[in-house]
């Protein structure tokens, strides 16, 4: 079981996941995604698990709570006068789920509350005793924003299974380049992935080739964050070279 989260919302934490699941698949292993709250997205509307399902292809996907207003669900269910996701319900259905790798992918920060009561995906992750994965931007502001959610998931007891960039940048700036190292500081390891942006404009074997590029070898990718390192060091001291 793996909980993908990020450093705020629209990191990249649904083209993880998806790449994910891609990855697990083309190996043959039986996967399922969950969503425990989906917001933003109205009743008639695609969510991220159908995002999952045109990138990745797999079908095996669970949504449990649903509101309309791009909100925290604990504010969205409020808004819409509807009951806040359940926390102990929602991992008893996500431990029901007996497959190869079970997949959560939060809603915004670790933090955002679930509920009233300020339950969180860091409390959900803790009860069904499963490693993070956290999404996180390259640019300006991403180390403050990632050393807060690592403190956060130490706090909480929480292992952390890597830190990827949800998308790495065509033309990425100096503040990009120079963020490699100091992101690999933070987590005390190497980076576990960098997803070209436009990923979550594939679909098919061009997704699971990016998706392969893009994630390390323990999450079912081949990228190397030495090589990724070591280029980017080299870029940012041409910086000044590059017309």
């Amino acid at each position: 079981m793996l909980v993908v989260s990020g450093t705020d919302t629209g990191v990249g934490k649904t083209v993880v996941t998806a790449a994910l699941a891609a990855l697990a698949r083309a190996r043959g292993a039986s996967v399922a995604v969950v969503k425990p709250a989906q917001t933003g997205v109205r009743p008639d509307q695609a969510g991220d698990l159908e995002e999952v399902r045109r990138l990745a292809g797999v079908g095996d996907l669970h949504e449990f709570a649903r509101y309309a207003d791009a909100l925290s669900p604990a504010a969205a269910a409020r808004q819409a006068e509807l009951p806040p996701p359940d926390l102990v319900a929602t991992a008893d259905r996500i431990r029901a789920l007996d497959r190869d790798l079970v997949i959560v992918e939060g809603a915004g920060g670790l933090l955002v509350r679930f509920d009233e009561d300020g339950t969180t995906l860091a409390d959900l992750a803790h009860s069904l005793r499963a490693p993070v994965l956290v999404a996180v931007r390259p640019g300006l502001g991403t180390l403050n924003h990632t050393a807060l959610t690592l403190e956060a998931m130490a706090n909480h007891g929480l292992e952390l299974a890597g830190v990827v960039i949800g998308a790495w940048p065509r033309r990425p700036g100096l503040d990009d380049l120079c963020n490699v190292r100091d992101l690999e500081t933070i987590a005390a390891r190497p980076l576990s992935g960098a997803l070209p942006e436009r990923s979550g404009r594939l679909s098919g074997p061009e997704f699971l080739l990016a998706a392969r590029a893009g994630l390390a070898p323990h999450l079912g990718g081949v990228f190397d964050a030495a090589v990724f390192r070591a280029d980017c060091a080299a870029r940012a001291r041409s910086w000044d070279l590059i017309p």
